[in-house]
């Protein structure tokens, strides 16, 4: 079986334990779903819509950051 390791993650200088670690990880692939499930969560303008991609974005972009963790 694959071990897996939490990404270390620092908030103004200090770093989160494994399981703030994995709370952030988690709590990211469920925004990135809820945002790819509802393009509109956010408003059927364009403002709304395009607040949605930047999100995405850079949620994709920070779990990105985090795979290079999972062995």
């Amino acid at each position: 079986m694959a071990e897996h390791k939490e990404p270390e993650i620092i908030i103004d200088g200090q770093r989160l334990t494994e399981g703030e670690a994995m709370s952030v990880r988690c709590a990211i692939a469920r925004m990135i779903g809820d945002f790819h499930d509802q393009p509109d969560a956010l408003g059927t303008d364009d403002h709304g819509r395009t607040m949605v991609k930047l999100y995405l974005q850079n949620l994709r972009a920070a779990e990105s950051k985090m795979r290079c963790f999972q062995r």
